[in-house]
């Protein structure tokens, strides 16, 4: 077997990458991926340079890949380290740059050691102890390895990494017919809460519109990002993906991309995208260019929630963050990452800390079960 660097999406084939084991996350796609590195989005200019790992057998076929940056901050990775990097600081070390797999700017999980075989465990080790000895040899910080499969969890704690613990609200469709039959498994005070908000929408004289990407124009985009720019100018930072990457993408894999609208007399007053795949669905920016009451729990979750009922989709993603999310109909849902530090001493440390807070993290969600906006029988 041999492993090669590629510092380019591109250098893989699409034919290839869409051979391994990508499951059914849209964000994996060979278009998504090529397409934020090919706009610029992806790059060593915004702290992200590419350093893709391609094991190869005999006849020159992939037979394993890891998605790999070099990083020079720790924006866009929704697994907070900041305050790693500061105790590095404390201690005049250097954190950056560091290694991370991940898909940019995608809170999602998904397969991070992607194989033509998923049975195929020999491949996987191998290019794992290959981005290990990368870390070592370029001296960098530490390896990340973000939103993981649980299923995934094994085989990095035998390469020796740690496990970190987190959790996001997800939606899952237990058969839905209807929005009113979701209703109907939560609480009596939820469900009231639900049905005023989304009264408030319709008094407002606010209405919808869903559009996948062949169906939206370069005008339609503008207005559209413009929107969910907002979002991230009001929070003080600039948006990770351009108006350029949503053109291309819309292009490449119209089928994978959804945007809901919300309209008023004719215009656009609100805007989420969110990427469609075989059995989910996974929201990802909003905004909005006024404040209107309750448009955001129903542009991002109620309409989001009613399009999985109506497509027959299993669950719905809509990021990270949002105890607000509790009382609409999301779960606490625990996720993944695994890290390895190069310094012993800070991943001793690292290891003690990060089992205090998956203790904290088990807490949490048992508190929040304790509070679930279901009936009981459900």
């Amino acid at each position: 077997m041999r492993i090669e660097i590629f510092e380019k999406f591109s250098d893989f084939t699409k034919l290839s990458w869409e051979k391994l084991s990508l499951g059914q996350n849209p964000c994996l796609s060979f278009d998504f991926i090529d397409n934020a590195e090919k706009t610029g989005c992806v790059s060593s200019e915004t702290g992200w340079k590419p350093l893709h790992l391609g094991l190869f057998d005999s006849k020159k076929s992939l037979k394993a890949a890891v998605l790999l940056y070099e990083k020079t901050h720790s924006w866009g990775e929704f697994i907070f380290d900041f305050t790693w990097a500061q105790a590095y600081r404390d201690n005049q070390l250097p954190y950056y740059p560091k290694l991370i797999s991940c898909i940019p700017f995608t809170p999602v999980t998904s397969n991070k050691i992607l194989l033509r075989d998923p049975s195929d465990k020999e491949s996987a080790t191998e290019i794992i102890k290959h981005a290990i000895n990368l870390t070592n040899e370029k001296n960098y910080s530490s390896l990340h390895f973000h939103f993981i499969k649980s299923e995934e969890l094994n085989l990095f704690k035998n390469c020796g990494l740690i496990k970190r613990e987190d959790c996001q609200f997800h939606w899952f469709n237990h058969d839905y017919h209807s929005f009113d039959q979701f209703l109907m498994a939560m609480t009596s005070s939820k469900r009231k809460k639900i049905r005023r908000e989304r009264r408030k929408i319709i008094e407002q004289n606010i209405y919808f519109k869903w559009r996948n990407g062949s169906e939206i124009n370069k005008e339609k985009w503008k207005t559209i990002y413009n929107l969910i720019s907002m979002t991230f100018y009001k929070k003080g930072s600039s948006p990770y993906f351009s108006y350029e990457f949503f053109i291309e993408i819309s292009k490449k894999i119209p089928s994978a991309i959804m945007v809901i609208t919300a309209e008023n007399n004719d215009k656009t007053i609100g805007a989420a995208v969110f990427f469609v795949g075989t059995e989910g669905l996974y929201g990802r920016y909003w905004g909005t260019d006024e404040g209107y009451d309750s448009l955001h729990f129903e542009t991002c979750y109620y309409q989001g929630i009613e399009y999985c009922i109506k497509n027959n989709l299993k669950y719905f993603e809509p990021g990270t963050g949002g105890e607000h999310k509790i009382s609409r109909g999301f779960v606490p849902n625990k996720t993944f990452s695994a890290h390895y530090l190069s310094n012993p001493t800070f991943s001793s440390a690292i290891t003690k800390y990060l089992q205090k807070e998956g203790q904290y993290i088990d807490n949490y969600i048992e508190n929040v079960e304790s509070h679930s906006p279901y009936r009981l029988e459900n």
